[in-house]
């Protein structure tokens, strides 16, 4: 077994790699044919012998950061609104590094609108805050609150962190999801019950939302966006019991993987865009994987969708789980903000016990 040290600096670290790979300076981002990609992957030496050298991080590592160093460098124990408004500088300076790094339109606009004053860090309940800018930055959250006695903690940071910009459950319980599973990693919980265990912790998020006094109507009324599909998908997959193993299509290749990946949320053709599809398309590939880099990559980083925000998901769950285990190093040793990255995670691993 890895030790915790490694897993939390292999969660910073492969979140970075997966978003860069994935994103490939924007090439196969917003390339909506996961063949074409694979095509060109094969042409290159495939993944394990994939060089990450100038190939940028895009937002979603840059973002990652903001909360971690946030994170990092507060020292008290109890959560306060002073937690968030510091986090609104951490925004604000993380936005002066996006020069080529695609950002999301909510996102920028949304950053803009945060102050640090008491309740600055709020913004109004938004229809269209369902992406991922949330879920994509989100995977630290649960390296700071990694222990079961901080699910508590770990949620509502999650919530109000993540709707200071996506304020939509579909958006926002991306990020608690992408912390959940974070903390679940590093409790070597397995990994088909996951899905399941999240429903009864989404619970807590929802009386957290109830006793808000922040748009709860809102929020309540668009619940059910967000846990109806996870539990469609969980149905699907054979894993709405805790005890059951996942299934999978006889079929299930590039094309057959595009192809489901646009119906998990229902909502846009462009898989892993929302905060919904982002956790359960990375969390597709992670299950099927396991400690299988090369097939997580092929899965949840390399498809027809917006795939840096699911390969970064994927990967900092692969490193909580299982530390830089079968992952070449010249995937990873030219990655760019890789010492920053590694710093992060250990510096959030002080924070243990």
């Amino acid at each position: 077994m890895t030790d915790f040290k490694e897993r939390y600096e292999a969660c910073m670290l492969l979140h970075g790699v997966g978003d860069a790979m994935g994103y490939k300076n924007g090439k196969w981002e917003f390339n909506f044919v996961g063949e074409d990609i694979h095509k060109e992957l094969k042409n290159l030496g495939g993944v394990q012998n994939l060089d990450l050298k100038n190939w940028k991080v895009s937002d979603d590592t840059v973002l990652h950061l903001a909360i971690a160093e946030c994170l990092i460098d507060i020292n008290e124990k109890n959560l306060t609104n002073s937690w968030y408004q510091r986090l609104v500088g951490y925004f604000k300076e993380a936005m002066r590094d996006m020069v080529d790094r695609a950002p999301g339109n909510t996102t920028i606009k949304t950053v803009h609108l945060l102050k640090k004053t008491d309740k600055g860090f709020q913004i109004p309940f938004n229809e269209k805050g369902a992406g991922c800018g949330a879920s994509m930055r989100s995977p630290c959250i649960g390296l700071r609150f990694s222990n079961p006695g901080e699910i508590n903690e770990l949620i509502e940071f999650a919530i109000e962190s993540g709707r200071m910009t996506h304020h939509h459950p579909m958006g926002y319980m991306g990020a608690v999801a992408a912390a959940l599973f974070t903390s679940y990693a590093l409790q070597d919980i397995k990994i088909s019950t996951w899905g399941r265990k999240a429903l009864d912790h989404f619970e807590i998020a929802k009386n957290y939302i109830k006793k808000s006094d922040h748009c709860s109507e809102e929020n309540l009324k668009n619940w059910k966006s967000f846990i109806e599909p996870w539990t469609d998908y969980l149905k699907k997959r054979g894993i709405y019991d805790l005890d059951t193993d996942p299934v999978f299509p006889e079929k299930y290749g590039v094309k057959e993987r595009d192809d489901f990946y646009k119906t998990i949320s229902g909502c846009r053709n462009w898989a892993g865009a929302l905060g919904l599809d982002s956790v359960l398309i990375a969390y597709d590939g992670l299950l099927k994987a396991e400690n299988n880099w090369t097939e997580l990559c092929h899965r949840a980083m390399l498809h027809g969708g917006d795939n840096d925000s699911t390969g970064c998901l994927a990967g900092a769950w692969y490193g909580a789980l299982y530390g830089l285990q079968n992952v070449p190093e010249i995937n990873y040793k030219n990655l760019e903000y890789k010492d920053r990255l590694i710093k992060a995670g250990q510096k959030l691993f002080s924070f243990r016990n």
